[in-house]
């Protein structure tokens, strides 16, 4: 096979009709998510600093367990065997060594409010907010690759991407607290969020487009995506106000 199959980019394709209501009919728990109070109180300046740091830290697993999860759907990748496994796995490959990075500039956006990476590494979150890691992890373990890059590369990336680009418009505010320090550093995590993250769902969905070939396959991805999002909600509810649980 030429090498030049290795280099080329995913191609997006039209959607047939069931990846367009699969798309569809996750928009309005996306809109949920990139739309919650918390991220809309960030965007705005309003957000108290008690609450944003406690989104900060308690959502840093997530950061930091991005790659892994990844990495448990590219151990299921068979290229030449199933359908879309070779793309997927170039994909997984590149995408990997981006979100390791992603996690040492979520830490700088984290010092930037004045928490420490000790407590990065130690934080336990609450179960409600914990429990959106302990779904992909059980996505990577027990689910097929296209649940897998829908729970992961499509929910929860199609979310952030939407949320980071409004609170990147307006993290600037924050600079009138004398404790707070917002610079180019402080901001790479959110900038680069919400300027590729516009590109991955998409990308994502042309390769659950590629790997589920059956029904069956192609509603147990949705259903892997949907949960995603819900568990998404449950964390966002519980970290702007962790009374309501």
């Amino acid at each position: 096979m030429p090498a030049k199959k290795y280099k080329e980019a995913l191609e997006l394709t039209p959607h047939p009709e069931w990846a367009q209501q699969f798309w569809d009919d996750l928009v309005p728990l996306k809109n949920k998510v990139a739309q919650h109070r918390l991220f809309r109180e960030m965007a705005d300046g309003s957000l108290s600093l008690e609450r944003f740091r406690r989104a900060l830290l308690n959502f840093y697993p997530l950061v930091e367990n991005f790659p892994k999860y990844m990495g448990q759907h590219l151990a299921k990748t068979r290229p030449g065997i199933m359908p879309g496994h070779e793309e997927a796995k170039i994909w997984l490959i590149d995408n990997i060594r981006v979100e390791q990075r992603h996690a040492f500039w979520y830490q700088d956006w984290a010092e930037g409010f004045g928490i420490e990476i000790e407590a990065l590494e130690r934080c336990e979150p609450p179960a409600a907010m914990d429990a959106i890691n302990h779904f992909l992890w059980n996505m990577g373990a027990h689910g097929s690759l296209e649940e897998g890059l829908a729970a992961t590369n499509l929910a929860v990336e199609w979310a952030t991407g939407e949320w980071s680009q409004q609170v990147a418009k307006g993290i600037r505010r924050y600079t009138e607290h004398d404790t707070i320090t917002i610079n180019r550093r402080t901001e790479a995590w959110l900038r680069a969020h919400a300027a590729y993250d516009d590109e991955h769902p998409y990308e994502a969905m042309e390769l659950i487009k590629r790997t589920a070939t059956t029904d069956d396959a192609r509603t147990r991805a949705f259903k892997a995506a949907q949960r995603g999002l819900e568990y998404y909600i449950l964390a966002l509810d519980d970290c702007y106000d962790p009374l309501l649980g």
